[in-house]
């Protein structure tokens, strides 16, 4: 036993790290605004803490592959949670002179409910599908009809990865003339292996009044404070006659942010000129608390 022990400390004194971590961990160091003294101070921290990590699994494997012992050991420890990740599943791409698009197809993996897990895949794909073979059949027509321009453009971005949320952005750009832009949210609590809805979250419908005031709100604020943040809602004096913002749906696009907020989201043109994009309003946790299921999601 003290021979293997030898070998290990050995083998935990020759860890080599990359000489790639030099410039990840100053890159990190100097983003975040730290000094050259600290940073030097810091960077030898981290790449000695690097080095523990990188030697601890050196003798984690060791361990394993030696003693039957540690191996039965290592067997019993429980696995806290798999790691889930967002992946791109296929991606469709057509480049033609005016005709353009770019689909990537989003697929989850490692949730613990695999259910829900592939119903989320298939929803995916067909949505990606549908929409690819939509672009090919009016790029077609088109050319058919003496030709024209075409864009679509479509992916996603993972709003919230936490050790609880996850919240999924979908989005879609169509280009023809001016373009639009719509974007579609899933939250899923990893946990309990559930999907989100913005019901869920309330006891009742009073939801939908007590955020839209306060949207609305939030809309006259920013407006004051800078005019070119412009909004359709009464409060804002208005040029046309654009449909004035009332309230939310009660299944408006939403996610939960990695601090627990709940976000509000509108799609391009749906309350605000175009020149504004996808505008999104986080709501303060003070008051909707009254009205929430519980404390779970929402801080």
């Amino acid at each position: 036993m003290d021979k293997k022990l030898e070998i290990l400390k050995k083998e935990y004194m020759n860890v080599t790290i990359p000489s790639e971590l030099d410039f990840v961990v100053r890159k990190a160091l100097k983003d975040n605004g730290i000094n050259n003294s600290l940073r030097n101070n810091n960077f030898k921290r981290i790449r000695i803490a690097t080095a523990s990590i990188a030697a601890a699994f050196v003798v984690l494997t060791v361990g394993v592959n030696t003693s039957p012992v540690f191996a039965a050991a290592i067997t019993k420890v429980p696995v806290v949670g798999s790691i889930v990740k967002v992946l791109t599943f296929r991606e469709f791409t057509v480049n033609e002179d005016t005709f353009n698009t770019n689909i990537k197809i989003p697929a989850v993996q490692g949730l613990e409910n695999k259910t829900l897990e592939n119903s989320l895949n298939e929803k995916y794909l067909a949505e990606n599908k549908k929409l690819y073979e939509q672009f090919m059949a009016d790029m077609e027509n088109l050319k058919k009809n003496g030709g024209g321009h075409l864009g679509v453009n479509s992916g996603y971005e993972v709003k919230t990865d936490t050790d609880r949320i996850l919240s999924i952005g979908r989005y879609v750009v169509n280009t023809v003339g001016s373009s639009s832009t719509k974007m579609k949210y899933d939250t899923i609590d990893k946990k309990n292996g559930i999907l989100i809805t913005l019901p869920s979250l309330f006891k009742d419908d009073r939801y939908v009044e007590i955020i839209s005031e306060n949207i609305k709100k939030q809309m006259i604020e920013q407006n004051k404070a800078d005019n070119n943040k412009f909004y359709w809602v009464a409060g804002i004096e208005q040029k046309g006659t654009m449909k004035l913002f009332e309230k939310i749906s009660k299944e408006q696009s939403f996610y939960i942010d990695s601090e627990g907020k709940l976000v509000i989201s509108f799609d391009k043109y749906e309350a605000a000129p175009g020149y504004m994009g996808i505008v999104q309003f986080a709501i303060p946790t003070d008051i909707i608390a009254d009205i929430l299921v519980s404390n779970e999601y929402i801080k």
